[in-house]
């Protein structure tokens, strides 16, 4: 078995939401260019499920440097909600585990 120790240490981590969040933000930006297009656009589903994944803060910025679903209270409310859920959360299991 291999060594999955490195896997899981704090740089990783801060490389993973790096990447997360800059596919985030250029999830946004390709999303608007192609609705300007008119052509086939990302599903909203999957802006979310990136969000989910720890990208909140790249569609958040995506957002609104692109002006793309800023009308849309399912994203001006679900992105930032999602967002601080998972900041809690984080606080919580370090504060209860690992602090």
């Amino acid at each position: 078995m291999g060594d999955y120790g490195l896997l899981f240490t704090w740089q990783a981590g801060v490389i993973y939401l790096l990447i997360i969040n800059i596919i985030g933000f250029f999830a946004m930006w390709i999303d608007k260019v192609k609705a300007k297009r008119g052509s086939w656009r990302i599903p909203e589903n999957t802006l979310f499920t990136i969000t989910l994944l720890g990208g909140g803060f790249g569609t958040i910025a995506g957002m609104y440097t692109f002006r793309h679903k800023t009308k849309k209270l399912r994203f001006t409310i679900g992105f930032p909600v999602i967002l601080i859920t998972e900041i809690v959360l984080f606080f919580y299991i370090m504060i209860k585990y690992v602090w």
